[in-house]
């Protein structure tokens, strides 16, 4: 059984690369009988992510790992990974269509990989482009009806969805001091984890949308802040619990109408997302995509920067390109990065202190960032752990807020209210 299977979160789970160690446990392990105890890496992990929370420009970037950190009741659609949205295509297209587009590229080159079997559709009709012969007309339905999928795969969030590691991480990083630069929350996910616990939570996400009846989105509603203002003040004051919110690959509730895009769950105009293929590099190009990867590449270049992963795996290299880049450039920027790519299941079930984590990394950008360690750039620190190991690792700089203890208090005497008599 795969060590994280049916795991808590835990920050204990949290191990921290040191270098010329290794991969090195939370807790302490106890020496010999005349030896002191050997520490772990608990108190280091904190410093590190309270020095990230610290910074006075903070970037935070999740990817799919993030969703896993959901639970849904049973019956409710679950968090959607690359097979699962394999599945979910296969289902929507039916076994014989799906085997014969698969079997027409060739089982093996795509390898069960949607990504991969979406990029050689989208191939094929840029090659066969102003045709309307059947096999064209076969892929382009095939194309509708996978993205008409995946559209409704990762719609998997609703008020009764557990949001404990979101509802945690957006918390923490959106109590920093108002005197700081907003925090910055990006995601390259089309769900809304973050939209639902914001909600919950009564956070504000400054998103690109504006706060008509119809929210449409205009890039330059990113320059706009959330102020009170009073008539017997002079200065605005700042509204806490306020983040930036970016979501780089679009979003399952924005569709394109006339022009416009609108944040609407309505059935109208057309999706805006980008699905999983190859293409993503230059569609990223396209507006609102370039809107939101151009802020992001901005921020990494602001001094005192600090730049938070998790459940991001660095295989789109319109993200991780900048972000090598950035460490390249910036001085100033420090990264933090927890995964579960460093330590393979087999080495985690041994339990030692100090494990030696895997030889060869998932790709060419963590390999780099584990040399940067290994270096002795003290800028890039390495976790193994999952979104909610993290969110659970990270410290509070600010207690609870009156406001948000009313807004617990006032939903438990609905929910009270709304129950039975």
């Amino acid at each position: 059984m795969p060590f994280w299977d049916g795991r808590a979160a835990n920050a204990a789970d949290i191990r921290l690369y040191v270098p010329g160690a290794g991969w090195r446990a939370a807790v302490s392990m106890e020496g010999d009988t005349d030896d002191a105890p050997v520490p772990g890496s608990a108190n280091a992990v904190g410093s590190v992510l309270l020095n990230i929370l610290n910074a006075t420009n903070l970037v935070v970037l999740t990817g799919t790992g993030s969703s896993f950190g959901v639970s849904n009741p049973q019956g409710r659609p679950t968090p959607a990974g690359m097979w699962d949205v394999w599945v979910a295509v296969r289902a929507a297209a039916g076994d014989a269509v799906f085997d014969a587009i698969v079997a027409s590229f060739g089982a093996e080159r795509v390898s069960e990989n949607i990504e991969k079997l979406l990029t050689l559709c989208k191939l094929y009709l840029e090659l066969h482009d102003g045709e309307t012969s059947e096999p064209v007309l076969s892929m382009q339905a095939f194309v509708e009806t996978a993205e008409q999928a995946i559209l409704a795969r990762v719609d998997f969030i609703d008020r009764e969805s557990g949001l404990d590691a979101h509802d945690a991480l957006i918390r923490k990083i959106g109590r920093r001091g108002v005197r700081k630069p907003r925090a910055k929350l990006f995601t390259t996910n089309y769900d809304l984890c973050f939209e639902e616990v914001a909600r919950r939570s009564r956070f504000t996400l400054i998103d690109g949308f504006s706060h008509n009846l119809d929210q449409t989105y205009d890039r330059t509603h990113f320059d706009l802040d959330i102020v009170r203002r009073e008539g017997h003040r002079e200065n605005p004051d700042y509204v806490a619990n306020v983040l930036q919110f970016y979501k780089l690959h679009g979003s399952i509730d924005w569709r394109r109408v006339e022009g416009d895009i609108l944040r609407t769950r309505a059935q109208v105009g057309k999706p805006v997302l980008i699905y999983p293929r190859s293409s993503k590099y230059q569609e990223s190009f396209d507006a609102p995509y370039l809107d939101m990867l151009s802020a992001f590449q901005a921020a990494l270049r602001e001094p005192d920067t600090a730049l938070l992963i998790s459940g991001f795996g660095f295989n789109d290299d319109h993200i991780s390109s900048p972000i090598m880049s950035a460490i390249e450039s910036n001085m100033s920027l420090r990264l933090a990065i927890c995964d579960l790519a460093f330590i393979p299941d087999e080495q985690l079930v041994l339990g030692a202190h100090d494990l030696a984590g895997k030889a060869e990394l998932p790709n060419r950008f963590l390999t780099r960032f584990r040399r940067l360690a290994d270096s002795g750039d003290a800028r890039v620190h390495l976790m193994n752990g999952r979104f909610q190991d993290l969110a659970a690792a990270m410290p509070d700089l600010i207690g609870e807020t009156d406001r948000e203890r009313h807004v617990q208090r006032m939903r438990a005497i609905q929910q009270g209210a709304a129950g039975p008599a």
